[in-house]
Parts: C-alpha cells; sequence; structure tokens
C-alpha cells in the first residue's frame, strides 16, 4: 500500500472514530447534566426571560453556517449598543457565572448530536469573520468547529487573536484522537480552575478585526 493511500484511510478511520466519540460523549454528557440544564433554564427565566437559549448563525465546516445555542448570559441589545464590544456592559451576573463555570456551553453539545460540531475543534466564531481572516487562518475551517480546542487549553480568551488562530490551524494539521483524549483531559481541568475566561482589560474577549495579508476562504 503507498504513503498516500496509507494517510487517507488513516484519516478516514480518524474521522469515522471520532464521529464515534462525538455522538457517545455528547449522549452521555447531555444525560449526566440534564439537572444541570433545568436549574440553568429555570435560574435564567427568572432573571432574565425568555428566551432562556442565545441563538446565532456561527460558521461550520468548510464555512457552512449552522446555528449554536448556548444558555443566555447578556440582556438584549439596547439601542446604540453594539455586538461584542458592549458584551460588558450587557452580561449579568448569572451571565458570569455561567461563562466562568462554561455551564452556558452545555446546549452546543446538541450541535455535536446533529453534527454540526465536534466535542474537539477550533471554536466557531461569528460569520462577519470569515472575511477577515488570512488564508492561512481561514484553513480553521477545514475541520468541524468544537465545544473545546488546542486553543482554549493555551489561554482561551486570554491570548491575541493571532496566536489563537495560530493555534486553531495547528490543530487542523495535528489532529488525532489521542490529542482530542489531551484536550478534553486539560479542559475540564481549566474549566475547574476558570482559567482564561476573559482577556485581560475585557470583561469577555476583543472583536477580531483582520489581519494583514491577503485573505483567504475556504468555502
Amino acid at each position: 500500500m503507498d504513503t498516500a493511500r496509507r494517510r487517507r484511510l488513516t484519516r478516514a478511520a480518524y474521522r469515522i472514530t471520532k464521529r464515534g466519540m462525538d455522538l457517545g460523549g455528547a449522549v452521555v454528557a447531555l444525560g449526566m447534566t440534564a439537572p444541570a440544564l433545568a436549574v440553568v433554564a429555570s435560574c435564567i427565566a427568572l432573571t432574565m426571560g425568555r428566551p432562556v437559549l442565545f441563538s446565532q448563525t456561527r460558521p461550520g465546516y468548510r464555512g457552512r453556517p449552522f446555528t449554536i445555542r448556548k444558555f443566555r448570559t447578556m440582556r438584549s441589545l439596547r439601542a446604540g449598543e453594539k455586538l461584542v464590544a458592549d458584551d460588558g456592559l450587557r452580561m449579568t451576573r448569572l451571565g458570569r457565572f455561567l461563562r466562568a463555570t462554561s455551564l452556558d456551553e452545555l446546549p452546543t453539545l446538541l450541535s455535536v448530536v446533529t453534527g454540526d460540531m465536534s466535542l474537539v475543534g477550533p471554536r466557531p466564531l461569528l460569520m462577519s469573520y470569515l472575511e477577515r481572516y488570512s488564508v492561512e487562518q481561514a484553513r480553521r475551517h477545514l475541520v468541524k468547529p468544537g465545544i473545546t480546542g488546542w486553543a482554549q487549553i493555551h489561554g482561551r480568551n486570554d491570548v491575541s487573536w493571532e496566536d489563537k488562530l495560530a493555534m486553531d490551524v495547528w490543530y487542523v494539521d495535528n489532529a488525532s484522537l489521542l490529542l482530542d483524549v489531551k484536550i478534553l483531559v486539560k479542559t475540564v481541568a481549566k474549566v475547574a480552575r476558570r482559567e482564561g475566561v476573559t482577556r485581560a482589560g475585557t470583561s469577555t474577549t476583543v472583536e477580531f478585526m483582520g489581519s494583514d495579508g491577503e485573505k483567504g476562504s475556504v468555502r
């Protein structure tokens, strides 16, 4: 068997096994966290009203749009406020707790079940960022987006956009089941220590405005 064919078979086996791990892991996690889902939903409904879920279109594999759902952590936009720039003003006390503990991410497990996301992969960002990526940065969409990823265990929001996107591309080039398991284990430790939830000097993170160089797309 030639090297190229061996690589294709290895990649195919990885994709199939990864999908099985994603589906099994997400179903089990949803079952185990069902009580927490109910409690969080009730708290949001009582303090912020309905809807309890935040829905937004995000780019998935090869930039294809899908709808991501998380628990609400912010009040609605008011006149004159901007998405991302005014996130800190809109974040509620309950929302800060949900962000710090990553409980707001629990509904994204549904996107893993449907196949739009993976447990591990580059985080799905905003659709508006697609046209701002460099050719190299756009390669982050060559795999499914994930709930956690290489960048999340190396700083999460407390790193520069350039470093974060470079780590996403590194994951694309080095993805393996062993690496995925390593990321999942380290994610648990990061969440327990509440590290990297925000970027220094901000309440969440800053908007990605693009990098120098030729722009690219993987669509």
